[in-house]
């Protein structure tokens, strides 16, 4: 679809009549026992539907993926894995879940793929013990030439212990575009191993790699973490994969927030993390479209220790969200998608062109993938300020911190924007480039508090004359076009 009216969520009017039959007769057996929660639905999808959604790690999921969670397979206990479950009669859950894991394997290229995890944190938990389990723990066993861990000594499992909790782990510093679970160390990640982040250069914004490659050799990690979650460039995971190699450490990387890209095929080749890393995550919505949940993609090294995240870590899967990560991997196979992803990345650059022409400042100067990270410091502002102020306009965003953030990492000073969302409802180029206008347009009419890090005044006249603009570009676009509670 190439046109702005022209919704990637929409698939024709018969599509949307049957959809809508569904969600209102839902809607209305919801109603007969809480009748507010049917309200809060229908006023989500409203607000939604009158909001520039502009949160990099939010998007649409199709009806086809909302409908399959709400089903059945929400009542079925399946810890275990494929063909080897705790509970009797899971040859259903088994089929989701197979399902689910091909169309991983398949649209990302991966040995192997782990449909289980309820989130990106706990694929991700999944990921680091994964590696423990097989890069201390396997050893260890092997050592004292016993099969699992009951098998050791007390005295042997102490050692064991205290091996697990002295390992080394690398990843990118919050400010500069990392993640919590990155070694964060109010996150599980910075209390389980001895952690130390790298940043990017203080002049350009950019990665360093020969500046990460020396830290790595001084450091030595037993993990280097590769991915981000508000870094606005794409990554060489083959560099990565060298650094990590050169010292020994396993290359994990956290493809969240731009697994939509690899999936479209905007990142081939060097800037794929999946062919170069040993283990890779991500959550399933976001750029992906599909249902909160998360995936782990990993080599065949791994896939065991993989494929014991429940119980490792996890406990039993979601059936049901598994059943709409199928639909949703299923939609991402087809060519549509790859134009979609593609857009996705057309729209940032234009959303990052419009912000520059009208003299913000960004981090890194620009984008080459989904996401724009702006610096409010210039319009005199700190992040939670801008974001509120947003809010106000009915603009949605987060704030999010930058390299070296005086205001730290609640206050902030930058904003994130991503575009998959309304790059899903049919925005195009040039409505990216007004909605770069109308973010300027309110910043630049607010007014920092001095007595508070969070209070505001937004200009008389500036929120509604925002709404308006957006109401044009949104009712251009429609959410869920048809669909009708």
């Amino acid at each position: 679809m190439t046109t702005s009216a022209s919704s990637d969520i929409a698939q024709g009017a018969q599509y949307a009549e049957t959809a809508s039959a569904a969600y209102q007769s839902a809607l209305q057996v919801i109603e007969t026992i809480e009748p507010r929660i049917a309200d809060a639905t229908r006023k989500e999808l409203a607000d939604q539907r009158d909001s520039l959604k502009l949160i990099a790690s939010e998007n649409y999921a199709s009806p086809a993926v909302l409908l399959t969670m709400g089903t059945w397979l929400s009542d079925k206990y399946a810890e275990g894995t494929i063909g080897h479950r705790f509970y009797a009669g899971c040859q259903n859950i088994d089929t989701v879940e197979s399902l689910a894991a091909e169309h991983a394997r398949e649209l990302f290229g991966a040995p192997y793929a782990y449909a289980q995890p309820h989130s990106g944190i706990d694929a991700n938990l999944v990921a680091y013990w994964a590696i423990l389990a097989t890069r201390v723990e396997a050893p260890a066993l092997a050592e004292k030439g016993v099969r699992n861990v009951n098998d050791l000594s007390e005295t042997d499992w102490e050692e064991l212990r205290h091996q697990y909790g002295n390992q080394r782990l690398m990843g990118m510093s919050l400010d500069t575009g990392g993640h919590l679970t990155h070694g964060f160390r109010p996150n599980i990640s910075g209390k389980m191993f001895h952690q130390r982040s790298y940043g990017t250069d203080p002049e350009t914004g950019l990665l360093d790699y020969d500046a990460l490659a020396a830290a790595a050799r001084e450091f030595k990690p037993l993990v280097l973490v590769g991915g981000y979650s508000a870094y606005p460039r794409r990554v060489n995971f083959a560099k990565m994969r060298e650094i990590a190699d050169e010292v020994g450490a396993t290359l994990f990387v956290d493809m969240a927030h731009f697994a939509g890209l690899v999936a479209g095929k905007v990142f081939t080749g060097d800037e794929d993390p999946v062919p170069h890393a040993h283990i890779t995550t991500t959550t399933t919505h976001k750029s992906l479209r599909g249902p909160r949940g998360g995936l782990v993609l990993a080599t065949a090294e791994y896939s065991d220790a993989v494929d014991k995240g429940c119980p490792m870590v996890l406990g039993g899967p979601l059936s049901h969200v598994m059943a709409a990560k199928a639909v949703a991997l299923a939609e991402a196979r087809q060519p549509s998608f790859q134009a979609y992803a593609q857009r996705v990345a057309d729209n940032a650059k234009s959303l990052a062109e419009g912000f520059l022409k009208r003299g913000a400042r960004l981090v890194t100067g620009g984008t080459d993938n989904h996401l724009v990270l702006l610096d409010v410091q210039s319009f005199g502002l700190t992040g939670r300020q801008a974001e509120s102020a947003l809010l106000d306009a009915g603009v949605v965003t987060n704030r999010n911190a930058i390299p070296a953030d005086p205001n730290g990492a609640w206050y902030t000073s930058g904003i994130r924007f991503g575009t998959p969302a309304l790059t899903s409802r049919g925005f195009n180029a040039d409505e990216f480039d007004k909605v770069a206008e109308l973010v300027v347009d309110v910043l630049s009419n607010t007014e920092a508090d001095g007595t508070s890090k969070a209070k505001y005044t937004l200009a008389d006249g500036v929120a509604d004359r925002v709404k308006a603009a957006s109401a044009e570009l949104l009712a251009a676009n429609p959410l869920y076009p048809g669909l009708t509670l």
